[in-house]
């Protein structure tokens, strides 16, 4: 077993009452008109998305990242990304991998001896089985200025409780807030 420093960041967008979709699955909530002058502009985002070594997605969300590529642009760039699913699924670029298994073994045969920063970035059935099993060690969570009042929860029935530690929180011009948490262990 490898001893390489891993960090396993769960990522999600969220509405200010918990909810990372629609329940129409539509994203028109992501843009943001709201202005916050005390904000930061943000980290360039392309040196930003250099620190993150591999994506971990699950099948839904990777069928949505594919349905938005074919008018946004693949999201998720050339980094290797692991879509965990048990159904045949399309497979449109190189980079993508197809895991279906035990999450311990992908995390410590195939992410641990690889990589340094893995980002599970969806969805919400598969943050909460990382959590449980307690394979990640963060959560950031991107606030945007909105009450949705339905859709999918970003926790929903975790069933325990979970001990965090504030790491660091920014507040950007376009009124987003973002919340970094260390999962205590």
């Amino acid at each position: 077993m490898s001893t390489q420093s891993l960090t396993v960041t769960i990522h999600m967008v969220s509405s200010l009452d918990g909810f990372i979709a629609k329940k129409d699955n539509s994203i028109s909530w992501f843009e943001t008109s709201d202005s916050y002058e005390k904000g930061v502009s943000g980290q360039d985002p392309e040196e930003f998305l250099k620190t993150i070594d591999c994506y971990v997605m699950g099948s839904k969300t990777y069928e949505h990242a594919l349905e938005l590529s074919r008018s946004y642009g693949w999201a998720y760039g050339d980094k290797p990304t692991i879509v965990v699913t048990k159904r045949k699924l399309p497979n449109e670029r190189s980079n993508i991998e197809f895991y279906a298994g035990n999450l311990n073994k992908l995390v410590e045969e195939q992410l641990r001896p690889k990589y340094k920063n893995v980002w599970v970035v969806g969805g919400a059935e598969l943050a909460k089985d990382f959590i449980i099993n307690k394979l990640a060690d963060e959560i950031r969570i991107s606030i945007l200025p909105i009450i949705l009042g339905g859709g999918l929860p970003f926790f929903d029935h975790l069933g325990q409780e979970l001990p965090l530690h504030l790491k660091d929180t920014t507040a950007y011009k376009n009124g987003m807030v973002e919340l970094c948490y260390e999962i205590k262990k």
